[in-house]
């Protein structure tokens, strides 16, 4: 006498070849997700040690076509301080703030440049006035730091309120380097530069790659390896019925 009180009923060739192909897709996306956290990790290395990296100039670093290239710049212009960029929300150190960008004219460009000089926090009891600008050199000036994508936007829930900011410092929820380029009547470089540390400044220059963390990457690749195994367990549930023990049964 069989002692398991159920057995698999024999499965449909559609029930095998659903289980199959559904265990080998998400098999797949699991595997790429974790290739995906791997290249991640290569990218934030890169983003790491560009800060290090000997200094390009603008024009080869526009002209690198590299994706995440990340290349050390050193240029020298002018920054247009009268007008000036405030992306808000930004937290650094558990403070609010904003994120101050500044166009800038480079002498060998013919495009505008929009430069993030970092964070300051806002101001008051309950973080909600805006810090004060400290002041902006007028004359030329050398500036160095990463050529990066502006940072990504979250979700773009209402709009930008740059179509509505009339008077300056304009206040932004997010980087669109077009609307910028309308607003200021200007045509800009497809990347804004993440000025370098510098102990004296105001500013909080503690830059990130606009990437994906490697660790969400292997959670993505863990929920995937976790569906192709319930598609296993569930092929199996679906196909368990309980034993008749009549059938089973010896006759003496």
């Amino acid at each position: 006498m069989n002692l398991t009180p159920f057995r698999i009923r024999r499965p449909s060739v559609f029930a095998v070849l659903l289980t199959v192909f559904g265990v080998a897709v998400f098999c797949a996306l699991g595997v790429w997700q974790l290739r995906r956290a791997t290249y991640k990790e290569t990218v934030l290395a890169r983003f790491h040690h560009a800060a290090g990296a000997p200094f390009m100039s603008l024009a080869s670093a526009v002209a690198d076509r590299r994706p995440n290239a990340y290349p050390h710049v050193k240029v020298t212009g002018k920054l247009e301080g009268q007008r000036v960029y405030l992306l808000d929300d930004q937290m650094r150190s558990g403070r609010l703030g904003v994120m101050v960008f500044v166009p800038f004219l480079p002498e060998a460009g013919t495009r505008t440049l929009l430069v993030n000089l970092g964070f300051l926090a806002k101001m008051g009891p309950d973080s909600t006035t805006l810090p004060d600008i400290p002041p902006i050199p007028g004359q030329a000036v050398t500036l160095t730091g990463i050529y990066a994508p502006p940072p990504l936007p979250g979700l773009k829930l209402g709009g930008n309120p740059l179509v509505r900011e009339k008077t300056w410092p304009k206040l932004v929820t997010f980087i669109d380097l077009g609307e910028i380029a309308r607003d200021l009547h200007v045509s800009v470089y497809p990347h804004v530069l993440l000025t370098d540390p510098d102990l004296h400044s105001a500013y909080i220059r503690s830059w990130t790659a606009n990437v994906m963390p490697p660790a969400r990457h292997r959670a993505y690749a863990l929920q995937w390896f976790s569906f192709a195994i319930a598609a296993i367990v569930m092929f199996f549930v679906l196909h368990r019925v309980k034993r008749d023990d009549t059938s089973d049964s010896i006759q003496e």
